[in-house]
């Protein structure tokens, strides 16, 4: 029976490495995957999802409009696919993942999710919100702060090292921007006591 599962963490985490080697394993054994991301995020090159380990495939992507459901039903009218699986997915607006959900109860398909659960605010993004909520397997990733504790936080900073506290949920960035921390240095770098 098909689930959707949600595999989230923090910034740096290994979720791209993660996601790829999986659909690698399904190739190795003759079958086929489906890999999509989100459109904005073009930091591995247009339609492409690759890990900071060097690793890397090509995808489809999605945006804003993209009615995820039609696109993964067109893409299996082309033959069989093992599994569906996403990058960036904190990308996925709400309606996005009821389509994923859709698409493991109606089409049977697999639907594997990689992405972050909280922005450098702490608060959740609106894909991962619906994912933790929908998900029938959820997954964290792991990666440390530089104490050895778990990151569960991110920290954005700007061109000058300075963390910033306010600005817009999305800006696409890896680590000249993004820090990982857990949530006591994180509450330390932003000031939150």
């Amino acid at each position: 029976m098909a689930k959707l599962y949600f595999h989230y963490s923090t910034m740096n985490a290994g979720k791209s490495t993660i996601l790829l080697q999986a659909s690698h394993n399904y190739i190795e054994r003759g079958m086929q995957t489906y890999l999509i991301t989100a459109q904005l995020d073009n930091r591995a090159g247009d339609a492409r999802i690759a890990s900071r380990i060097g690793i890397g495939a090509s995808a489809d992507t999605f945006s804003d409009e993209t009615d995820l459901f039609a696109k993964i039903q067109t893409r299996l009218e082309t033959g069989p696919c093992a599994c569906i699986f996403i990058d960036e997915a904190q990308f996925l607006s709400d309606e996005q993942v009821w389509q994923l959900a859709r698409v493991v109860d109606d089409l049977n398909v697999p639907v594997m999710c990689y992405g972050l659960r909280v922005d450098f605010r702490g608060k959740l993004f609106p894909g991962s919100a619906t994912l933790l909520a929908l998900a029938d397997v959820m997954r964290e990733v792991r990666t440390i702060c530089h104490c050895g504790k778990k990151a569960t936080m991110v920290v954005r900073r700007d061109e000058d090292g300075k963390v910033l506290a306010d600005g817009e949920q999305v800006q696409v960035g890896g680590n000249e921007t993004y820090l990982s921390l857990c949530r006591v240095h994180w509450r330390q770098a932003v000031n939150a006591d």
